[in-house]
């Protein structure tokens, strides 16, 4: 079933979902089934799964130069939305990303999903390569999630990359993007990132999850922005709760994000990492609880692999 039509059949309940990451390479299936089984009393509507695109590294030959090799450290996003779909009865939503593919590979992946019987989908353009001061698209690929929605929304008209295919089988994948309360890094400002996502939306896009945010003001600002601006799809709030106080730093530096000064001092103030973790965890409680009380359709939570954190905020709000 649709995204979508879970948010329209819930009768303004609040549902949540998950976001879990494929292992590392080398990993198994039981790594997610261990992070989800104990969440599945929750009955989330869906499950979505990260992509990430390849790294490079570099081997030392004998001669002494050194050899880069394209690898991907976290494979198997498919599979494991199969997986999550055949164990669980629970729709499963791949990411789907611009870098490190081809129209055509993109085209590939889509039939794959659709003999699958999986029709949501999130498109991004994902992140540019480690030590790349900027994103590049693969040769032949989508430079703009826009593009990426273009595509998908082409095949669910039956119009494929090969204008020779006639009366192809049509598609129906619902199409999820991202939006950014605080504003996409790379914007200038908040207003033409709101016209980026705008676009998003007319191309396609039937709903919206927001990156983490941890002062719920910005999202009710954003969501208002939204629809002043004609961007009247759902708008799911993703939300991470702080773990470690090394947190602090590194979330603001790798996802562009603020956090308030409260939870900030609080955290800086706590003697051991256990009052850390615990006042993430009530910080993240607090925000779930104002977001419910304002009728969001959905609380999608970045599990990071932390199921017992997790459960626990969860159980304080249901």
């Amino acid at each position: 079933m649709k995204a979508t039509d879970y948010f329209d059949r819930s009768q303004g309940n609040t549902l949540v979902s998950f976001e879990v990451l494929p292992p590392l390479k080398g990993g198994t299936m039981q790594d997610i089934f261990d992070i989800l089984d104990p969440l599945m009393e929750y009955k989330p509507p869906f499950i979505d799964v990260t992509y990430h695109r390849e790294e490079y590294i570099y081997n030392r030959r004998d001669s002494g130069y050194y050899e880069k090799i394209a690898i991907r450290k976290r494979p198997g996003t498919v599979g494991i939305c199969a997986s999550i779909m055949h164990r669980y009865g629970v729709d499963a939503v791949p990411h789907l990303i611009c870098g490190g593919f081809s129209k055509e590979e993109t085209e590939n992946a889509l039939i794959d999903l659709h003999f699958l019987g999986i029709n949501n989908v999130l498109a991004l353009r994902g992140d540019a390569r480690q030590f790349e001061t900027k994103f590049v698209p693969d040769p032949g690929g989508h430079k703009y999630a826009l593009d990426l929605v273009k595509q998908i929304k082409d095949m669910n008209g039956g119009n494929y990359l090969d204008s020779n295919i006639e009366s192809g089988a049509k598609t129906d994948f619902c199409i999820g993007v991202a939006g950014y309360p605080e504003k996409h890094f790379e914007a200038p400002n908040l207003d033409l990132d709101l016209s980026y996502l705008k676009q998003k939306v007319d191309a396609g896009a039937a709903y919206i999850v927001t990156q983490m945010f941890f002062d719920n003001s910005k999202y009710f600002s954003f969501v208002e922005a939204c629809r002043e601006r004609g961007i009247n799809v759902p708008i799911i709030p993703g939300l991470k709760p702080i773990t470690s106080k090394y947190q602090i730093n590194s979330i603001p530096r790798r996802f562009f994000v603020n956090m308030p000064d409260d939870l900030i001092k609080a955290i800086v103030g706590a003697k051991d990492k256990d009052a850390v973790k615990e006042i993430g965890v009530e910080w993240t409680i607090h925000q779930s609880k104002e977001l419910k009380e304002a009728g969001v359709p959905c609380l999608h939570y970045y599990t990071m692999g932390d199921t017992p954190t997790i459960k626990k905020i969860i159980d304080s709000i249901l």
